[in-house]
């Protein structure tokens, strides 16, 4: 009998909720899931501007969708951010995870570089989605293929780029016998 999973996701993004649901199954097949998404503030700028301040927005996620559904087996955040480095700023997403035991579990995408008319209107206020939808002429892209599809026709969309880094995050609940 498959064992019963309930999972709450920190946002209500189906791009997010899509991630969280890929990355369980490639890690955990066995197990039937039920995912579900609640919309929890991240306490952090709508758009993070350093590593830091992201991995923080996802922590802070997590904790607050722990406060809202309290009775889930994981809960896990996935907060997107930039960081300017040597000139150039950078795109990448944290994925923290929790599960009931208070087992805790991140994971990191991969960073892309943003052409420099998204990152001049990001330190302009925007938030990354939006200088996206503004700069490529599209429409609500972080609910659909985000900076990463649109910049790779989609050889990588939103979804597979968050995915990755969900079953990182999921590497110490899969190999209990190596993480405390």
């Amino acid at each position: 009998m498959p064992i019963m999973t309930s999972i709450i996701v920190a946002s209500e993004n189906p791009v997010k909720i899509a991630s969280v649901e890929k990355g369980f199954h490639a890690m955990f097949p066995e197990e039937d899931i039920t995912v579900y998404g609640v919309n929890v503030p991240s306490g952090v700028s709508h758009q993070p501007m350093t590593n830091a301040e992201t991995e923080h927005g996802a922590q802070t996620r997590v904790a607050n969708a722990k406060k809202i559904k309290p009775d889930a087996d994981y809960w896990i955040g996935i907060e997107g951010g930039v960081e300017e480095l040597n000139g150039m700023m950078e795109s990448f997403a944290w994925i923290v995870v929790e599960s009931r035991d208070g087992k805790m579990g991140k994971g990191k995408t991969g960073t892309l570089i943003l052409p420099p008319q998204v990152a001049d209107l990001i330190q302009n206020g925007k938030e990354l989605g939006e200088a996206d939808d503004i700069v490529f002429q599209q429409k609500n892209s972080k609910h659909q293929n985000g900076a990463v599809g649109i910049l790779t026709g989609n050889i990588i969309d939103r979804t597979k780029y968050y995915t990755d880094a969900v079953i990182l995050a999921l590497i110490p609940f899969k190999h209990k016998e190596y993480y405390r």
